[in-house]
């Protein structure tokens, strides 16, 4: 099949890494499904749709609700009659102390990042089995591969989505579906100022208040030097296109260098590189 034939889903596409995705593939010549929680938050795509004359369309798509997802999924299998590639995309960063986390705002953490990316892979593989085709993208982070302070959270959810996907493909591949695992360094998005900070860590009185402040201001460095959002979904395209992709594909020299280092390095020489920087 050509990409004028394959029919993609993206999640979380109403900014940032999921709307270049979404623009990247529809003007690649994939009919793509642009799907989001909010759909009055999808009005820039969709004029760029309108004026582009794209394969472009809309759904509403929640993915920590188990309907929405199901019904977001049978609604684009009935118009087309077929899923090629789904990226998993939508997902939010929690900051703050491992201590000052609450339970409950863990757990919506993980609602979102890796229950909601289960929900929508579990929904698309019956139809990609039947096919004996597709692809899953998931879109983890360079902080699936390592920890780093006030991230507890957020990356214990990126190494769950790196183990995911890297047990099912073993799984997939024997029924031609291929697993693909995107890992961004910092990217220059909205993503960081849609941030949420634990309750108790924006707190002054929180024992962990200095930390977060030099975090703070770290990743506002870090972002100066960050890659793009129309970056990552170059990645994205290249992979997709690919009949053989690789398992894991690094986004952006901050998160090479990274890793590179931690490959060469033994935990502790990494640890205390981490401490410095």
């Amino acid at each position: 099949m050509n990409s004028k034939q394959k029919v993609a889903v993206v999640t979380g596409s109403s900014s940032g890494i999921g709307h270049e995705i979404s623009l990247i593939l529809a003007r690649n010549g994939f009919t793509t499904y642009a799907t989001m929680r909010n759909m009055e938050k999808g009005s820039d795509l969709k004029s760029i749709a309108k004026d582009e004359k794209l394969p472009l369309y809309f759904m509403q798509l929640d993915v920590t609700d188990e309907n929405s997802v199901k019904k977001a999924i049978k609604s684009v299998y009935d118009e087309v009659g077929r899923i090629d590639i789904l990226v998993n995309n939508a997902g939010y960063g929690l900051t703050g102390a491992f201590e000052d986390l609450s339970l409950d705002e863990i757990k919506t953490q993980y609602e979102t990042n890796v229950f909601g990316l289960i929900r929508t892979t579990q929904e698309v593989l019956p139809i990609m089995r039947k096919q004996r085709s597709g692809m899953i993208v998931n879109i983890s982070s360079g902080a699936g591969r390592f920890g780093f302070p006030t991230g507890s959270a957020y990356v214990s959810t990126k190494f769950a989505v790196e183990g995911l996907s890297e047990s099912m493909s073993y799984e997939l591949e024997p029924f031609g579906i291929k697993t693909v695992i995107i890992e961004p360094g910092m990217i220059k998005t909205n993503f960081h100022n849609a941030v949420v900070v634990a309750k108790r860590s924006s707190e002054p009185s929180s024992p962990y208040a200095p930390l977060m402040a030099g975090m703070k201001d770290n990743l506002t460095k870090m972002l100066d030097n960050g890659s793009t959002a129309q970056y990552v979904a170059e990645i994205v395209l290249d992979a997709v296109k690919n009949e053989n992709p690789k398992l894991r594909y690094l986004v952006g020299k901050d998160v090479e260098q990274l890793i590179d280092a931690k490959r060469k390095m033994s935990d502790e020489e990494f640890v205390n590189m981490m401490k410095q920087m």
